[in-house]
């Protein structure tokens, strides 16, 4: 699946995007397979009060659902103006 990643998440990782093989079954689970990856995913991820995911363009959570999912979008929350 594509994974995204938006503003300061896509700033610390170095990454805008990339291809992931991953057998997670929710988001979390996507999640805690990344942090194992490197720091930089750990520096990213080390707070997921902060952060919005979106699966497939849907605002969504962590505790959802991968199955069938073709992307993945991490960002910080949007403020309106």
């Amino acid at each position: 699946m594509n994974v995204l990643y938006f503003a300061w998440v896509r700033e610390r990782i170095g990454l805008p995007r990339e291809e992931v093989q991953s057998e997670a079954a929710t988001v979390s689970e996507l999640v805690d397979e990344l942090v194992a990856r490197e720091e930089r995913y750990a520096a990213a991820f080390a707070d997921r009060s902060a952060l919005r995911v979106a699966i497939d363009q849907e605002l969504s959570d962590f505790d959802a659902p991968l199955a069938g999912a073709r992307e993945v979008a991490f960002f910080p929350p949007m403020t309106g103006g």
